[in-house]
């Protein structure tokens, strides 16, 4: 298996974190605005554990919405940043690996922003699969995925999917075999999307979040999250 190379792009989507906006179920348990806090430190960690090392990839941020751009260019200061576009989830997610190849890339992943446990070794092993596989997944527990990798573009992955439910990673899966794609697919992983996402990722979760945070978290929902901070 080949090492990645400068020519390797990893894509982030993040949101601007505004209260109400961004992890909107956990908010019903945490309130808005510490459901907003944990997303910013959710994307912190995402980004400190995904940082590259010399020219193994090229990081961009694809923020949304558009309009964000002054907020997000301070919020994650350093970072290369580029919009994403209209459309549903697949139709930015479509948009952002087609602008990646334009600009040349040889092989491009898309994460998430919610995923504490990912890191630069998992970029890399998706990233490397591609040598001989044409589609990298990371199934998630709730049936989606938490990283896509591809070799070339493949709109069909990102057409008439049902996002944000249970059927997203399989519908992607049938679309890859009625392709003909090779599919390699890495260990699952779980988005802190839901509650019970927070509560199975609390051990990894709870170092990363500053002491104020973990406990206010902690209180919210004391029967679901151990006390161990």
């Amino acid at each position: 298996m080949n090492a990645p190379t400068a020519r390797s792009v990893l894509l982030v989507f993040v949101k601007r974190p505004t209260p109400g906006e961004v992890k909107t179920r956990l908010a019903v348990a945490l309130g808005a605005q510490t459901a907003a806090e944990l997303y910013r430190a959710l994307v912190a960690a995402t980004l400190a554990n995904t940082a590259p090392q010399a020219d193994e990839y090229r990081r961009v941020v694809c923020f949304s919405p558009p309009e964000a751009e002054a907020e997000i260019a301070s919020w994650l200061a350093g970072e290369r940043r580029a919009a994403q576009s209209a459309g549903d989830l697949g139709a930015r997610m479509q948009a952002a690996f087609a602008q990646a190849f334009a600009e040349g890339a040889a092989r491009v992943a898309l994460i998430g922003s919610d995923l504490p446990t990912i890191t630069r070794g998992d970029v890399r092993d998706a990233l490397g699969a591609l040598d001989d596989h044409d589609v990298v997944l990371g199934p998630s527990a709730d049936g989606g995925y938490y990283l896509i990798a591809l070799a070339r573009p493949q709109p069909a992955l990102f057409e008439r999917i049902p996002w944000s439910s249970a059927a997203v990673l399989e519908q992607t899966l049938a679309r890859a075999r009625a392709a003909g794609l090779r599919v390699h697919r890495l260990a699952q992983r779980r988005d802190v999307d839901r509650l019970e996402d927070l509560c199975a990722e609390w051990p990894a979760l709870a170092p990363l979040l500053q002491a104020d945070l973990a406990r206010r978290i902690a209180r919210r929902v004391p029967r679901r999250v151990p006390r161990r901070l």
